[in-house]
């Protein structure tokens, strides 16, 4: 065989690896179509995965909630804390305001304390999503998982790039953040009854940290100062009216607001 002839080959090679690679992470995801069904490994497992979930957790879930009052079915909001390794659900109420359900350990997320640039580059994102019904994914390799939507509005004013960006079970991470089976199991039901009682997306605040007050001190030297100082403001318009506040991205930043 000719060096020529030699070099083709480790080409076509190395092409067909980068595909196989690709068929599995978007096999994980759920987003194949269904005419790639024969290729997609049996751990894809069937719709019925949220079904079976829904029916574990279903009971103790609604317990909880008879005792703290939500209903089944509430508006939800969800808040992620890197540094912490937190994950928030908050549950609409009687009276229109969102109240703490549950806090849930992170079990893994990667990447450092800042947004998500681009594809490949391991980072867990940050910023405002919102989870819609199409963004849920039963059939997700790691368990149960739900898109976050990235890249939002934002993400795409500043040419930032990346796809399959979810909250998911198990407990591996390459730009996601992984939450464990048994956690994902709750979140995935509840958010999913959040749409079945006619919530079109769950808003996801996705930052970096908890804002204590003071927090600038201790970032003043950071580059993401003032995208953090934009989720600040989106975080604390939040806190203070116990409801998930209108968020708009205007000239590549988010303004809190009508």
């Amino acid at each position: 065989m000719t060096p020529r002839a030699r070099r083709r080959c480790w080409l076509a090679a190395i092409i067909l690896m980068m595909l196989a690679l690709y068929l599995w992470i978007a096999a994980g995801a759920g987003w194949l179509p269904a005419s790639f069904a024969v290729i997609i490994p049996p751990a894809v497992a069937s719709a019925d995965r949220a079904a079976d979930a829904r029916a574990r957790v279903e009971p103790a879930l609604r317990q909880a909630l008879a005792e703290q009052g939500p209903a089944w079915s509430s508006a939800a909001l969800m808040r992620i804390f890197k540094q912490e390794s937190e994950l928030e659900l908050w549950l609409e109420g009687s009276d229109g305001h969102y109240r703490l359900f549950r806090t849930w350990p992170i079990c893994h997320w990667s990447g450092d304390l800042g947004p998500k640039l681009a594809e490949g580059d391991g980072q867990a994102p940050e910023g405002v999503y919102q989870v819609d019904a199409a963004a849920m994914n039963p059939r997700s390799r790691f368990h149960l998982s739900f898109n976050l939507g990235f890249p939002n509005a934002f993400d795409r004013a500043h040419g930032r790039t990346g796809s399959f960006l979810m909250v998911h079970g198990n407990c591996v991470s390459i730009g996601c953040y992984a939450m464990g089976d048994a956690a994902i199991e709750q979140i995935y039901t509840l958010v999913a009854a959040a749409h079945e009682g006619g919530q079109r997306q769950v808003p996801v605040l996705a930052l970096p940290f908890r804002f204590a007050d003071g927090w600038q001190r201790g970032h003043a030297d950071s580059v993401w100062l003032d995208f953090w100082e934009q989720l600040s403001a989106v975080d604390e318009a939040f806190e203070r009216a116990g409801r998930p506040p209108v968020v708009r991205v205007v000239d590549g930043r988010y303004v809190v607001g009508n």
